[in-house]
Parts: C-alpha cells; structure tokens; sequence
C-alpha cells in the first residue's frame, strides 16, 4: 500500500515540484496539496494522509499552527507531519517539534533527501537524531523564553517508572538503543521497549519529542548531555 502525503507550501512553483518528485515513487502518492495552513488542516482531517509535508511560513494560518491542529486531532494519530524549512527559519524548529513535527528538512535538500525524509518520518522516525535535536534546543535555548510558561506539567511524568525516567533522559541527550542498553547493562530489545513505553506514556510520536518533553520538564538542560 502507497503512502499517502498532503505537500503544503504557500509557493506554487516549490509545492508542484516536491509534488512531482514524491508521485514519481512507486510507493508514495500525493492525495492532494494545499497552499495555506487553514486549507491544510482541513485536507488532513477528510483524508488523513500518513505523511504532510508542511511549510513553515504561509498565510492564513502559519505551519506551525497547522501542525498543532493536525498533531492533536484524534482522528490523524497516525500522520506525521515533516517541516520544510530554511536556513533562515531554523529558530523555529524547536516550537514546531513542541507542535507534534516528527522533523525537518531544508527546501534546498536534494530530492533523494526529501524522498528519505518522508519515508523516515512515515516509518516513525524522527528525521533528526536526538543528538541534532539536542543540538538545535541548545542553539536557540538562550532566545526562546517561552519554554517556562509552555512547559508540561510535572504529572505528565509522573506515570514513569523510575528506570523510564532514566531511560528519557539517556534519550535526550542523544544515547540510541544500543548505547542505553549498553549503559544499564540490559538488552537493545529492553531499551527499545522501555523508549515505546515513554512514548505511549507521553503521547509522543517520536524520539524527537521525547527530546522536548525532557527539556521541558527540565531534565535535561541546555548545553548537557
């Protein structure tokens, strides 16, 4: 079965051509495109695509907003949403990862990238590996003074083990499976399971937002780890 991916950017010419680029795979197909973060939404609830790949910037409701709505609403659980980005906006990919974004790409990415992109995010990972998102929260910490007043509440954890409270942070500051096993002297497999429960505990898509929900609730902080 093809997956399915709504391509959202306010700029014809660059939502065509990554249009274009992703119905030429045998096992990708576009089920529709939209120009705005409103339409977007909208799109997203009548076909739940698996995969949207959404600018950031755009009028009538900006990516991140978009992002928010889909990542919320019950019905697209399963959809992933990739951000396209700029060099330009990359103060904005921490407050699209808090958004439910399982990651980025640049628009400039060459188009195998972008094809390897949406496969990933579809499969369920996050694009960027926890060691670059801890990277970019260390980077643009310093500027975002939101993240006190926009911070989980600490129940939110509290239905974490002892040992998954470790496990998150070891996720956090960029540990893979194998190096958690290695670290608690325990199994990929058991590290890997212990990562699947943080997640379903924390309704987090991915490891990406595993990241955030540490940084957050101020487990880990920036420029540790």
């Amino acid at each position: 079965m093809s997956v399915s991916v709504l391509v959202v950017d306010d700029q014809p010419v660059i939502r065509t051509a990554i249009a274009n680029l992703i119905a030429h795979e045998p096992d990708l197909e576009v089920v529709a495109s939209a120009a705005s973060g409103a339409e977007a939404v909208r799109l997203a609830r009548r076909l739940a695509p698996d995969v949207v790949v959404m600018d950031i910037r755009m009028p009538d409701g900006d990516g991140i907003q978009a992002t928010r709505e889909i990542c919320a609403e019950p019905g697209l659980a399963h959809t992933r949403v990739l951000i396209l980005t700029t060099f330009e906006e990359e103060a904005y990919v921490v407050e699209a990862l808090r958004a439910g974004a399982s990651g980025f790409i640049g628009k400039g990415a060459d188009p195998d990238e972008i094809i390897t992109a949406v496969r990933t995010v579809h499969d369920g990972d996050a694009l960027l590996s926890p060691r670059a998102t801890r990277a970019l929260i260390d980077r643009y910490a310093r500027f975002d003074q939101r993240a006190a007043a926009s911070a989980a509440a600490p129940a939110d954890l509290a239905a974490l083990t002892g040992r998954e409270t470790e496990v998150l942070v070891m996720v956090a500051q960029g540990l893979g499976n194998a190096e958690i096993a290695q670290a608690l002297v325990i199994s990929p497999l058991t590290a890997k399971t212990h990562v699947n429960r943080i997640m379903t505990k924390l309704a987090a898509h991915d490891r990406a937002q595993l990241v955030i929900a540490a940084y957050e609730n101020g487990l880990v902080q920036p420029g540790t780890g």
